[in-house]
């Protein structure tokens, strides 16, 4: 959704890392989540490198984590099966992605600015950020 006559929109986002092993702190980006109120806008862009990541790690769960990143889009989508989150109104789905958790994939620290092009700024956050 574009914003009209170049309104600039504010928005947020979190990288989701993909954490392995969570008592080494390490991770690997795999996708990024953009909120934008003014534009009723909430998305998940995902890239998982699978080469990437069994080099990263070698044996994880790859299914896994594909797994927690369906659920990521079926909490942005409002999609009933993503249970209580997934029918919350859109800010609180947000708040329940980006809050800290330890599983397979977390959400980095939140992140902020304005675009008048939500979706496309998602998409430059994946290339920029992920890919």
């Amino acid at each position: 959704m574009s914003s009209t006559a170049g309104q600039r929109l504010g928005f947020q986002y979190v990288v989701l890392r993909c954490v392995p092993r969570v008592d080494r702190e390490e991770f690997l980006n795999v996708g990024v989540v953009l909120y934008c109120q003014q534009a009723d806008f909430l998305e998940a862009r995902c890239h998982l490198d699978r080469d990437r990541l069994a080099a990263f790690t070698p044996g994880v769960d790859v299914a896994a984590v594909r797994s927690a990143l369906r659920t990521v889009a079926a909490v942005c989508r409002g999609d009933a099966s993503a249970g209580e989150a997934g029918r919350a109104p859109m800010g609180t789905r947000f708040g329940f992605l980006k809050a800290p958790r330890s599983t397979v994939v977390q959400a980095g620290p939140v992140h902020g600015g304005t675009t008048d092009d939500p979706g496309r700024e998602l998409d430059h956050l994946l290339d920029a950020l992920v890919r």
